[in-house]
């Protein structure tokens, strides 16, 4: 019998399909590939991560720990730490962290670190997807020079023995509205057949896709896609210091400015922009526009914006506890939410962290309240834990301050028996006893 195909093996749903990277994009991806009935191994260096998921215990929000043991049960899903894996995997989507560096440039460790591994074992009819979001050029000036002259075969050529293509992740924590599979997939290929492969794959457990002309196409969707955000968030922050200024408050003139049913899209302003995405990508276009000589001043503008929120803050906090006649050295404060963004606990870049740095740097003191992220470390070897949100604890501290609006919270309650309470995320809007103690941004 004639082996079948690489497209034959993906359209019956046979391909052996592998994930290398198993975070808040690799782990889901790998469910959704694996509830439309392919088998898949999932890769991560990490091996507490790996024990937990071997147990069906899920880290990530979006993927539910009860499905994932299901899957993992039915033989479905397999995660090791064990890259020789590879050579019995039809495709390889790689799902790899991809920070900057400490001067703010990109940091492709983590990538390089996967393509190497997948050289030892790229093989005929293989099919490799990276998702990590990065700038534009990355899977032709990286990717394709390592898997062609890295591996052990003679010289491979791209879009015939093997198939590479870039299809960006567009997953948000915590939406429960567009989620991995009902979220169109952006798929730019190397070359034509790459394409059309890589499509192909996806449309098994995607709804809809949308092909571009190239990956460079494709990365750089991405990076429009999330610097949108970081330049509409930066803006909107700034049309808050300027109604601070001004005595107006920002979130009636955003909540009156969003009945305007065309040519406006509400933003809100915050301590900042925060999680893996926003605050990065717009660094890393910024970071590539400078290799073509172009100074992307609006973008760079709209970061120093975002990243200054935190110092907004802690004068907001500042002001707050002279009113009571404190100063913020010695006080201890109650932050209620480090997450960046409210219905998760990524605290990836959330500017919340920056905001307790900035605290600690003044002698203030704080405890926190998360419902969502029960631990976390600042300063090695120290760690601080979530308490229980208590009226005893809002009592016991000179002022609160709400730097995530997480829904479950009783912030009525909050707002009795709080001294001063600094909400940069207008999640007191509803009460109006007590409104004398808010300050908001």
């Amino acid at each position: 019998m004639m082996e079948k195909t690489l497209l034959q093996k993906i359209e019956t749903r046979t391909a052996c399909a592998g994930v290398i990277g198993l975070g808040y994009v690799g782990l889901p991806l790998m469910v959704a590939i694996a509830n439309a009935g392919f088998c898949v191994t999932g890769i991560d260096i990490c091996e507490e991560k790996i024990a937990r998921l071997q147990r069906g215990t899920s880290d990530v929000p979006d993927v539910p720990g009860p499905i994932l043991a299901d899957l993992i049960e039915a033989g479905r899903i397999q995660v090791t730490t064990d890259y020789a894996v590879l050579r019995e995997l039809d495709t390889v989507n790689i799902c790899v962290p991809t920070p900057l560096n400490a001067n703010r440039t990109p940091d492709m460790q983590f990538i390089h670190a996967a393509v190497q591994q997948i050289t030892r074992y790229l093989h005929r009819e293989q099919l490799i997807i990276l998702e990590s979001t990065t700038y534009p050029g990355t899977t032709e000036e990286i990717v394709l020079p390592m898997l062609v002259s890295g591996t052990t075969q003679n010289c491979p050529r791209v879009g015939r023995d093997f198939y590479l293509a870039f299809s960006p992740e567009r997953i948000e924590p915590g939406n429960s509205t567009y989620f991995m599979t009902n979220t169109p997939k952006i798929v730019g290929g190397i070359t034509p057949k790459c394409t059309y492969m890589a499509t192909a794959f996806y449309e098994q457990f995607i709804a809809k896709t949308h092909t571009v002309s190239s990956p460079r196409a494709a990365e750089m969707v991405k990076l429009l896609e999330n610097t949108f955000r970081s330049v509409n968030i930066g803006f909107i922050n700034e049309i808050a210091l300027i109604c601070d200024k001004m005595g107006l408050d920002v979130w009636e003139i955003v909540d009156a400015a969003a009945t305007k049913p065309f040519g406006f899209m509400p933003f809100y302003p915050g301590p900042g922009s925060g999680g893996h995405c926003i605050p990065i990508d717009a660094q890393y276009l910024s970071w590539k526009a400078r290799a073509y000589h172009h100074h992307a001043r609006f973008i760079e503008l709209a970061s120093d914006i975002n990243g200054a929120m935190p110092k907004y803050v802690l004068d907001k906090i500042t002001h707050a506890l002279n009113l009571q006649r404190k100063p913020l050295n010695g006080s201890k404060l109650l932050i209620l939410g480090i997450a960046y963004k409210k219905g998760i606990g990524d605290i990836r870049e959330s500017p919340a962290i920056e905001v307790i740095r900035l605290i600690l740097d003044k002698k203030a003191d704080f405890v926190y309240h998360d419902p969502y992220v029960s631990d976390f470390v600042l300063d090695a070897p120290k760690t601080y834990y979530s308490q229980p949100l208590t009226p005893a604890l809002v009592e016991s501290v000179d002022g609160v301050v709400i730097l995530t609006d997480h829904g479950g919270i009783d912030y009525e309650k909050v707002v009795q028996h709080a001294q001063v309470i600094v909400d940069t995320r207008n999640a007191t809007r509803g009460i109006h006893q007590g409104r004398e103690k808010i300050i908001k941004i």
